[in-house]
């Protein structure tokens, strides 16, 4: 046996110590009981005592409840005893009075006669004894407090010491690791968590809370859920009986509560939705009331929640009191009193508060029944009876009203493990003799004046009392005796908030009634934790921080606390599994083997292997995926013939002509066969079963009369191409299986085989990526090195011509395939107005001879043009005709020379020759446009509509722009039907034709920093003439055009081709010259951005990329595209768009404003005078630089592709002359009116604030030395509410400039507040406030400002008895 030293230093068994120990813990407590029962029938005194003696301690409070008559003796011993101080080492002195002398020692005077105030707090502070600090008693003393849960220095905390390894509940959800393994194991508390939906931790805190109450718990278990009555999807007692059941005997760490929303009614998105756990409560306790109506626990949540209290007025003349019973379900405690800057220090103090009395005088009087007048009174409250469960909310919500933003309180509040609440009952300790009135109970909230505070009100019933009641009997009151000798609630619940006032997180400390172990219940985690985690949610600081205390305050402090009241005759205990009720016996039967059900689908999914799986149809040509899941003992046939089944290829191809092999998708690469391996199991052959693979599963076909070839691991897959010089055509892919180590010799000889080519003569051209062809020539050298890989592409020709002479850069076969890597297919949009046929062109693109005809049979055939195009044209047929005699001869020089063009036309073979030839870009040889591939036509987005306003009006942008005065085509030999008269045919042309023509055309715009670069030299030849670009266009047939009538072309062009030549090329189908249309790429989500940069190739395109065409006169040299908007200062939308138009290098801003006036009256309806609108720069939304008429552009002012700039009409002649002049827009604040004034400009001649300030005085009429002012912040027009503009803004800065900080006005368009210092605000009652709160608010949200005063609404939190909400058929 273990010896331990006694007192007398004598070893004594440890067993003996410890009896002798718990004997004098036991008679301690005896003594302190009995001190409490006989204190229980006199009034108490509340002493809140400040340690002053120490920095840490400065900021915090003891609190002491004691009897009137406790002596001044027995005061200082049991401050020493809460300070954890030696008693005799330190004073007491009144806290409110200055230079009073401090308490002595041991006066036997009592605290009444010491001049303490019953009922009232009484503040002392707890000085230095001397001059020397107090000692602090050691732990063998005995004096310190063993709870601490009162004491407010965790320092001095004396209690259990934090196990090793224990998390807190603080630091418990600092970093949370929650997976969905995690789940799977029961934490070794013996305790299950509840998994975190979204943000419905309030729910889980509630939840626990409710089930670590037996009394509540017990009674759930003991209600029986009748199947037959009510659908158990939607029925709350039983969802939460499930929950509860599985909390108590699941095996896993953590469980769902989807079930238990789903019973409130609740979808999804409640889930997202964070609520008041104090308002969930109150809810929920009021569904199950709804719900246990006409059952036995029909009054449960009355008979553990409930109490009752007497709201009463007292005439202080005659003593006539008035009175009525409410009853409630918590006791909502203030932290900080409206008004006060310093918060309650502990719950006993907020208790206190909740029941004293106020006076009602002055104007405030009290109408007397007995009197017949009005007189001062007394009103208050008092509680009668205290509930079995006793909630109390501690409200750390509250709304700051000075800045209008809701705030949670982060004081420090202490409560203590035992809560004794006989002081807070009604002890008649100011009864008067008279008759009292007594208001029925069933009148609530009427005139009761804590209506407002309490969370709920019941109509008192006249059943029979659980608890402790102090009521009134007849119209006598009499005071009834408490049932038993104490009130003592102990401490079993703290919800605890960590967060702010806009969102945070609760979890719950629970102590379990089995073994008085206390625990954080964190969503799916639950640890035990120590009187210390308690401590740390008492709130506020250490208060080492001193002055800046609050500013570190910590976010992480109770919000409700649950006390039982500590009766051995109605304290029970958890109900075991064995003393269940039968029903909850086979309930616990049923999820067990609902549980053991998932476990095994948990089991399964573990072992079943998932693989991508892919599959080329073999009738629909296109490769299909999917995901392939098969258990790992599954065999590879019974895998195929999942994947058959999967890929739904029954009826398409027979079972035994598939097979799985070894893919690798990103390079589509068929790494191996599996022959032999039917029987394996897909575990072992795919090496285990694993989250994600390195490879994937192709699940190939085969014809009946074919045979698999067999892949081999170590093969590489080759692509071959076969390439026909003579019809210029390149063959589908052929697939080869080659080795490595293969020489190029070898290669050939297998190509050969596959190909039926001659090795001989065989030409093989690898292309290892984009643009990077390489010819195999060295016969002894290995694939390997020549750089094949797992997946490769290459191109083989075998004839007896002489390209083979020739070097391979400068070959037809290296021609063919550059052309062939550098063309891409583009879906281009036709205009719907379509002008027509263009019948006089400078050159005729060389056709193909599949579409020699159509062209033959359609001269003559002009269609008619649309009216609004009609005089456009007219004027391009004449301006062609005129020149029809002078470039005849030329014109047929070039078709000649086009003739002799190696690449301005590729010949195609006919739709007889072999099938499967494609030509360069691929495609079937003289086949028409696939139909599933054709390019659909796109109607144009608002925004594009919006934005793009000229090309609505193309009869007026068309030909007739004072900067049109181009030379536009010559004549050809004959008209050709184009556009709308067009049928399906191929054209193919280049460039070179253009070299024929003989004036430059100067349609191809803008130059080099404008980013349009000029396509042609200054001999007006093309830059781009020795390239000749591959260009090939079919127009979709009818039926595959829109509805609206618009045409679509499917075009294959190389993508090197610049946008000029482009254009140029598309003249033909869209009928007008090239200067005469705009061409806009479309973007994945229909977006149209218009390409202007006539030098760029089409390099950033891409196969199927669309492209949209439409009318409108493109940009010339020098020339760049502006958007206008109108600039109205003090219109609710300041920025609205006009029109587009076209400014030129080298024009001055009052030639610009000469050519928009026309436009504005015609586009626009703006009737204005060039000396009445000006043009200022424009960033975003913000006004900026005011344009002066001289200013040139690109000399003065700096523009770009796509401008934008404000134009701004004015009430009288142009200020602004030069540009040191500063335009400032202003706004006065008038505080007496609570209103802002409209903008006006006041124009400055320096940066002076001096002047501004001149100026601001001489317009408005306030003296200079009263005026203020201050920037606005943010984006034109700088909206601010007027409830802060007055004090938000930064008025009057200390600067004597404008330029410098914290101003920064350096441009014309900032906007400045001003104001008349001595104009004091409208008082606003708190109904005209919030009214104006709402109009500011909605009109700061037309405006799209920020609003920082009015925080997201919040959803209201509702449990819906019927299953869900119902809906509104008016909503949307």
């Amino acid at each position: 046996m273990e010896m331990v030293p006694s007192e007398e230093n004598q070893l004594v068994p440890k067993e003996g110590v410890f009896w002798s120990c718990r004997q004098s813990i036991l008679e301690e407590m005896k003594k302190r009981f009995s001190q409490i029962e006989s204190a229980a029938e006199e009034p108490r005194v509340l002493c809140i005592v400040q340690d002053t003696t120490n920095a840490k301690t400065v900021n915090e409070r003891l609190t002491l409840n004691l009897p009137a008559s406790t002596t001044l003796a027995k005061l200082y011993e049991d401050v020493a005893h809460k300070a954890g101080y030696v008693n005799g080492t330190f004073e007491l002195a009144w806290g409110n009075v200055v230079e009073m002398a401090p308490l002595e020692h041991a006066s036997e005077m009592s605290l009444v006669e010491s001049g303490f105030e019953p009922g009232k707090r009484n503040f002392l502070q707890l000085t230095d004894k001397d001059g020397e600090q107090p000692q602090i008693a050691s732990d063998e003393s005995g004096t310190a407090d063993s709870s601490g849960l009162d004491d407010s220095s965790q320092e001095r905390f004396i209690g259990p010491l934090p196990r090793d390894g224990t998390v807190g509940c603080i630091s418990d959800y600092s970093s949370p690791s929650y997976s969905y393994s995690s789940i799977l194991n029961k934490s070794d508390t013996g305790y299950v968590g509840l998994v975190n939906q979204a943000m419905t931790c309030y729910l889980n805190s509630l939840l626990q809370t409710l089930f670590m109450t037996p009394e509540f718990r017990n009674a759930l278990y003991n209600w029986e859920f009748e199947e037959s009555e009510e659908d158990p999807v939607t029925s709350i007692p039983y969802q939460l009986q499930r929950l509860f059941v599985l909390l108590q005997t699941s095996k896993k760490r953590a469980i769902e509560t989807t079930d238990v929303t789903r019973s409130f009614g609740w979808d999804s998105s409640e889930a997202w939705q964070q609520h008041d756990v104090q308002e969930l409560c109150r809810v929920m306790f009021d569904a199950l009331e709804q719900k246990w109506k006409q059952t036995e626990q029909a009054d449960l949540i009355n008979q553990l929640y409930q109490g009752k209290l007497k709201d009463y007025v007292r005439c202080l003349e005659c003593g006539y009191e008035s009175w009525r019973i409410d009853t409630y379900l918590d006791i909502p405690l203030v932290i900080r009193p409206f008004g006060a800057s310093q918060a309650f220090g502990s719950v006993e103090e907020a208790l206190q508060a909740f029941i004293q009395p106020e006076t009602l005088d002055g104007p405030n009087q009290y109408f007397c029944e007995r009197c017949k007048k009005k007189c001062d009174a007394r009103k208050g409250l008092r509680f009668l009876h205290f509930p079995y469960l006793l909630t109390l909310q501690l409200k750390r919500f509250d709304f700051d009203y000075t800045t209008m933003h809701r705030i949670k309180l982060n004081d420090r509040m202490t409560f203590p493990e035992e809560l004794d609440m006989s002081p807070f009952m009604d002890l008649d300790d100011e009864k008067s003799p008279q008759t009292e009135s007594c208001t029925d109970s069933g009148a609530e909230n009427e005139g009761s004046c804590h209506s407002d505070q309490m969370s709920n009100d019941f109509s008192t019933d006249d059943g029979v009392d659980e608890g402790i009641c102090l009521d009134s009997a007849g119209a006598a009151e009499r005071v009834l005796k408490p049932k038993q000798s104490s009130l003592i609630f102990e401490l079993f619940s703290v919800m605890v908030h960590s967060g702010s006032a806009a969102g945070g997180h609760y979890y719950a400390c629970i102590k379990s009634f089995s073994d008085g172990q206390w625990y954080s219940f964190n969503d799916q985690h639950v640890s035990k934790i120590t009187q210390d985690d308690i401590r740390k949610t008492y709130g506020g600081t250490s208060g080492s921080r001193g002055y800046y205390s609050s500013a570190f305050a910590s976010s992480t402090n109770a919000y409700m606390l649950i006390y039982r009241l500590k009766d051995p005759s109605r304290n029970t205990k958890y109900l075991d599994v064995e003393d269940f009720p039968e029903h909850i016996k086979r309930l616990v039967q049923r999820e067990k083997e609902s549980e053991e059900q998932e476990k095994r689908q948990r089991e399964i999914e573990r072992n079943t292997c998932k693989i991508k799986l892919f599959c080329m149809h073999p009738i629909k040509m296109m490769m299909m995926e999917s995901k392939l899941e098969v258990h790992k003992d599954k065999t590879l046939r019974e895998a195929t013939e999942t994947a058959y089944k999967l890929m739904d290829l029954e009826g398409v191809v027979p079972l035994d002509c598939c097979r799985l092999v070894k893919y690798d998708e990103f390079h589509e690469y068929l790494e191996c066969s599996y022959e032999g391996e039917e029987d394996m199991p897909m575990g072992l052959l795919l090496g285990g079963v694993k989250s994600s693979y390195m490879f994937d599963l192709l699940l190939e076909t085969r014809r009946p009369d074919q045979v698999f070839q067999p892949y081999k691991p170590g093969e590489v897959m080759v692509k071959v191409h076969v390439v026909d010089l003579k019809s210029e055509t390149i063959a589908a892919p052929v697939s080869v299986r080659a080795y490595l180590n293969q020489t190029i010799t070898e290669f050939k000889q297998l190509i050969a085989q596959a190909t039926g080519l001659s090795a001989e003569t065989m030409r093989v051209v690898l292309e290892r990526c984009y643009n990077d062809l390489r010819l195999l020539y060295v016969p002894s050298k290995t694939l390997k090195a020549d750089g094949f890989f797992r997946s490769n592409k290459v191109f083989v020709e075998s004839s007896d011509s002489a390209d083979h002479q020739v070097t391979f850069t400068d070959s037809l076969l290296w021609k063919l395939l550059d052309l062939h890597g550098n063309t891409i297919r583009l879906f281009v949009s036709l205009p719907v107005q379509s002008p027509g046929p263009l019948a006089h062109r400078t050159s005729c693109p060389k056709v193909s001879r599949d579409s020699e005809d159509s062209f033959e049979g359609a001269k003559g055939g002009d269609q008619s043009v649309e009216a609004i195009l009609e005089e456009s044209t007219e004027k391009l047929k004449n301006l062609s005709l005129q020149q029809q005699q002078q470039q005849t001869s030329s014109t047929s020089d070039s078709q000649k020379s086009s003739d002799h063009s190696d690449f301005e036309h590729i010949e195609f073979p006919e739709p007889s020759q072999e099938a499967g030839r494609t030509d360069v870009r691929g495609r079937p040889a003289g086949a028409s446009s696939d139909p599933e591939n054709q390019f659909a036509s796109e109607e144009r987005s608002d925004s594009d509509a919006n934005n793009d306003r000229s090309t609505s009006s193309v009869d007026s942008d068309i030909l007739s722009s004072s900067h049109s005065s181009d030379t536009l085509c010559n004549v050809d030999s004959g008209p050709l039907p184009l556009a709308n008269g067009l049928d399906s045919h191929s054209i193919t042309s280049s460039r070179r034709s253009k070299a024929h023509e003989g004036k430059k055309e100067t349609w191809d715009t803008a130059e080099e920093d404008s980013g349009t670069d000029s396509e042609y030299d200054e001999n007006g030849k093309s830059k781009g003439e020795a390239q000749y670009l591959y260009f090939r266009a079919e127009l979709f047939s009818q039926e595959d055009a829109s509805a609206d009538g618009q045409k679509c072309l499917l075009v294959h062009v190389d993508k090197r081709i610049t946008l000029a030549a482009f254009k140029q090329n598309l003249e033909p189908f869209v009928g007008v010259a090239a200067t005469q249309f705009k061409v806009f790429r479309v973007y994945a989500n229909n977006q149209e951005f218009e390409s202007v940069r006539l030098n760029e190739t089409l390099s950033s395109f891409s196969d199927d990329n669309k492209v949209t065409i439409r009318l409108g006169r493109a940009l010339k040299k020098g020339e760049y595209r502006v958007k206008v908007y109108q600039l109205l200062v003090n219109d609710p939308e300041p920025c609205k768009f006009l029109l587009d138009t076209v400014f030129a290098k080298g024009m001055t801003v009052r030639q610009s404003k000469e050519e928009l006036l026309p436009q504005l009256g015609e586009q626009c309806k703006l009737d204005l005078t060039i000396d009445r609108f000006r043009l200022r720069k424009k960033t975003w939304k913000n006004p900026g630089t005011v344009f002066l008429d001289y200013h040139v552009y690109e000399e003065d002012i700096n523009i770009s592709s796509n401008w934008e700039v404000f134009l701004e009409a004015l009430e009288e002649p142009e200020r602004m002359k030069s540009m040191s002049q500063l335009a400032v827009l202003t706004r006065r604040w008038r505080p007496r009116q609570m209103k802002l004034e409209p903008f006006r400009e006041v124009v400055l001649e320096s940066s002076s604030v001096d002047e501004l300030k001149e100026k601001l005085s001489e317009m408005s009429g306030i003296p200079l030395e009263n005026l203020e002012f201050a920037k606005g912040r943010g984006t034109f027009p700088c909206d601010i509410s007027v409830l802060e503009i007055h004090q938000d803004l930064d008025w009057n800065p200390k600067v004597s400039t404008l330029n410098v900080w914290p101003l920064y006005i350096c441009d014309d368009g900032a906007v400045v507040f001003y104001r008349d210092s001595t104009e004091e605000p409208m008082e606003l009652s708190e109904e005209e406030r919030n009214d104006l709160m709402k109009k500011e608010t909605s009109r700061l949200l037309k405006t799209g400002h920020r609003v920082s005063y009015s925080p997201r609404k919040e959803k209201a939190l509702k449990i819906y008895l019927d299953g869900g909400p119902s809906k509104d058929p008016g909503q949307d």
